[in-house]
Formats: C-alpha cells, structure tokens, sequence
C-alpha cells in the first residue's frame, strides 16, 4: 500500500469533482475547491473521520469493497479505479463482462434524476443502481446476488418477479427478456454472464428454452411504452426512455408519464406511497 500515492490522488479527485458533477447544491459561501471531505465521505457511505485519515495518509488499508464504494463516490473511470486498487494494495478488479462500475458520464446524469423513477442496467438487465422513486415505482432491485441478480432470470424462474407488469403484458416481455439476452450473450460470449444466465434459464425454464430456440434477437418494441402494475397505485402507462454508455455497457432507463393524465398524477404520488415491498 502507497499511503502517500492514495492520499494525493483521493485529494486530487476530490478537488476536480464539482458540487454539481454529483447533484449537490454549490451554496454562496463555498470556498473549498471542488468538494468537500464530509461530502465525499456521504457519496462514498463512510465515516467523514475514516475518509479525511486516507486523505493523510494515516489511515488502515482499504478492503476491496470499500475502494468500490470510494470509486463510486468519486465517479472514477475505470483506469483510476483500478489505479486507486493498485495503490491500496490489492488486485485490480477483472474486467472481462464487468459492468458493475457506473461511468462517471452515466453517473452524472443519474445524480440529476433523484426527482425522476430512474435506474442503470447491465447488459443482462442487473440494476446496477436506482433512485429512490424507482424503488418505490418497481421495488429494490439491487440487494439481489448470484443469478438472481439478472431480472432476466428472476423472470423466468420466480413468478413474484411478473408482478411489476400486468399479467396480459407478460407474453410480450418474455420474448423481450429472451431476445435481450440474446444479444448480450452474442456480444458477451459463452464463457460471460450472460452465458451462465442462458445455460441455467435452459435448465430450469421451458418457456425460455422455447424462447431461445426461435433466435429472435432485440425484439422491436411498441415505440417506449410501458405499463406498471403498482400494489398501491394500480396500472400506470409511462414512456421508458433509454440512453446508454458509449460502450453500450449500460443503460439509464428512465420513466415518465405523459403531462394530464392519470398515470402522470401517479407518478406524482410515488414519494407519498413510499417503496414498493421487494420480493428477495
């Protein structure tokens, strides 16, 4: 471990990053260049003590996890991430079908989306993060592990997963589900993730063994319309916009409904009813 290296970058990255590079008010009064130590240390869900003695180089060595959380909440790249393990002392983290690290392009434009039901996706449909509305919209969907972190499989091997969409809908998402995965498994390759997810779908689904046989790929969608089936709120119809990372690693899927209708007035009320009970 480089105590002295690590406590000059985290200083470093801290200083470049700006208030509104993470969604946070600039203030009248702000005389610290770039952000401050308490700040980082609440992105990063840690003690602003425990952060502020890394930043001196006083600090124990970082376990793995606790770099991940500080990469997060640095909005590094990849390249620094990995810089920022190799000076703590460990191994870099594999790269090879790893879309686990939000990019700090993507991780912007989500920070600006508190106030929407938003969230980041895999390739294979993990949800990598959500905003506290999305939570309440569809439930948490990032405490998952294992295969049952992909939608993907949760879809095709527990029935509790169906209960987001209404059942009428649910033919139509399997073949997009099938489709999806599909293509990540055709750019991924067989030894991925999205590899393990096919080969266990096809030993526990007949629906998607049957899906998968007919080799549709990206399925076309009816324009970006979606309907949510809510426990509180009944049947919402929202516009599911997409935006992905340059790399189509990820994307940012984002729900609105169209101004003076109903399902607008209930999106409205997603921050009263509170979340939506998760099924892990």
């Amino acid at each position: 471990m480089d105590r002295a290296q690590l406590a000059d970058f985290l200083r470093t990255r801290r200083e470049a990053l700006q208030p509104e590079d993470v969604g946070l008010p600039r203030g009248v009064r702000r005389r610290t260049r770039g952000l401050r130590r308490e700040e980082v240390a609440v992105l990063c869900g840690m003690s602003t003590d425990y952060y502020s003695r890394l930043e001196q180089a006083r600090g124990p060595q970082p376990s793995e996890p606790m770099l991940a959380a500080i990469a997060r909440g640095l909005h590094l790249s990849l390249d620094e991430r990995d810089h920022l393990f190799r000076m703590a002392g460990h191994n870099t983290p594999g790269r090879a079908d790893r879309a686990d690290h939000l990019e700090p392009g993507m991780m912007r434009i989500f920070d600006r989306l508190q106030d929407t039901p938003a969230q980041v996706i895999s390739p294979i449909a993990e949800t990598l993060n959500q905003t506290r509305l999305a939570v309440a919209l569809l439930g948490s969907e990032t405490g998952f592990t294992g295969l049952d972190r992909s939608m993907v499989y949760r879809w095709f091997t527990d029935p509790r997963a169906r209960r987001v969409f209404p059942e009428e809908d649910h033919p139509q998402h399997s073949r997009l589900f099938a489709s999806d995965l599909r293509a990540a498994y055709s750019r991924m390759g067989a030894d991925s993730r999205a590899g393990q997810v096919v080969d266990a779908l096809l030993e526990r689904s007949k629906e998607f063994s049957a899906l998968w046989r007919a080799h549709e790929i990206s399925v076309r969608r009816h324009d970006d319309a979606k309907r949510i089936s809510h426990p509180d709120l009944g049947i919402l119809e929202l516009h599911c916009q997409v935006l992905f990372d340059a790399n189509r690693s990820q994307a940012l899927l984002v729900y609105t409904a169209t101004p003076g209708t109903e399902s607008h007035e209930k999106l409205q009320l997603l921050s009263v009813v509170g979340d939506r009970p998760a099924h892990i």
